[in-house]
């Protein structure tokens, strides 16, 4: 049994060593000189001046950086297992920790291989024949890589599964990407409405620190290896962007509201920035964690500082931070507690509406993304037959703009 099941007859079945080869061309021009180039689980390769605003990772030096080339294929030794791997349109430079491969023939389609690659299926093959002694220190290296037997249909359906794949998922993301402006839509209404009823409620203007206690003392980073995403474990492990994964032990035991300290989600806010712990959970320190002083509603506060704008207190370009010092700072508007009691009533009811809608449209969009991933799995693996199907002209291939990079992956770069 391999891990793509039956091929189609005409189908054959090679070593990736058989199509591919290693490229290991290293840069010694200044970084100004070249492009640097970065590999994401979730976006594939993307020039690293495009995504700087979500990442920022910025390098000081490209010295001893491997070359990429137009059409290769880059692979994140450490993370291919979870889908890193990705195919350049650019010319460039990446990290030396990655490993390139070239076409070895006009018989391999290379963007027929980056569908092929990018699926679960092939990700779960790569973790089958890498090594390592805990999950962050995983690696399948290019010996072990590249023995990897990976389905060769001729190039004509090569050509046509690219054609096709291209055709499908492009109105997949664009409907996803729909979706998501939809939500973007719903969040800038339940904003006016937060807005409508906080000014409304009056109140002084004081700061953030007159109204909230701080316990980012009591807050602890856990490295990778001892988190899980396994749901049957007890605590929730919260970062930047809230839960990010389980652990077995909990850090607090009391209900706080935390903010990212930093990421690029203060300034673009794709995700919520304020969130409510319950229970007992662990935090790490990349979230502020705020109690509120005698006088101020938990609640109210929360809605209040989701809608804030936090740019005239963030510093670093690159690299977005809302220091503990710079939080203090911010300025809310704090009625008398029973007016701020008011207020979380009817915006709860308010907004409890307008989330119902956003729920479910993430929901769709979470089975779009499930189906996409479905669909590209069989065809490239032939259990779905697109030789026939007519492909209808369309403008390029649209990307979809539901992907993330995780933490982990900021961590090991």
């Amino acid at each position: 049994m391999s891990w793509y099941g039956t091929l189609p007859k005409q189908w054959k079945a090679l070593r990736i060593k058989n199509l591919f080869q290693l490229r290991d061309e290293r840069n010694f021009e200044p970084l100004s000189e070249v492009r640097l180039l970065s590999l994401y689980t979730a976006i594939g390769v993307k020039p690293h001046d495009e995504i700087e605003r979500v990442a920022g990772n910025v390098a000081v030096t490209a010295d001893n950086y491997k070359k990429v080339y137009k059409n290769d294929i880059v692979v994140n030794i450490i993370l291919c297992w979870q889908g890193a791997v990705g195919l350049s349109k650019w010319d460039g430079v990446t990290s030396p920790a990655y490993d390139i491969y070239k076409a070895k023939s006009d018989c391999v389609n290379v963007d027929y291989f980056n569908y092929l690659f990018r699926t679960p299926l092939f990700s779960g093959e790569c973790y089958k024949v890498g090594r390592g002694i805990m999950a962050m220190r995983w690696r399948t290296y290019s010996n072990e890589f590249t023995a990897i037997t990976v389905p060769l249909p001729p190039l004509p359906e090569q050509n046509q599964i690219v054609r096709y794949l291209d055709w499908k998922v492009s109105g997949i993301n664009r409907l996803i990407n729909t979706k998501k402006k939809q939500i973007e839509l719903l969040q800038e209404q339940k904003r006016a409405v937060v807005n409508e009823a906080v000014t409304r409620g009056g109140g002084q203007r004081i700061p953030l620190k007159h109204a909230t206690n701080n316990h980012n003392n009591m807050r602890r980073p856990i490295e990778a290896s001892k988190r899980t995403q396994n749901s049957d474990i007890l605590y929730d492990y919260y970062g930047a962007s809230g839960i990010i994964d389980k652990i077995d032990d909990y850090i607090f035991d009391f209900t706080t509201l935390l903010i990212a300290e930093d990421g690029a989600n203060l300034v673009m806010r794709n995700l919520p920035l304020i969130y409510i712990a319950t229970g007992k959970y662990w935090v790490n320190n990349h979230a502020h964690i705020l109690t509120p002083k005698n006088g101020y509603d938990l609640h109210y506060l929360a809605y209040q500082m989701e809608m804030l704008n936090y740019t005239e207190f963030i510093t670093g370009a690159a690299q977005p931070k809302l220091s503990q010092e710079s939080l203090n700072k911010v300025w809310i508007i704090a009625p008398p507690l029973h007016k701020q009691q008011a207020i979380v009533a009817h915006l709860d009811k308010q907004c409890g509406n307008i989330d119902k809608i956003i729920d479910k449209i993430n929901t769709e969009i979470t089975l779009l993304g499930e189906y996409r991933t479905r669909l590209v799995s069989d065809v490239v693996t032939g259990k779905i037959d697109v030789s026939g199907i007519d492909v209808p002209e369309f403008e390029g291939v649209e990307t979809s703009e539901d992907s993330e990079i995780e933490e982990n992956e900021m961590e090991e770069i």
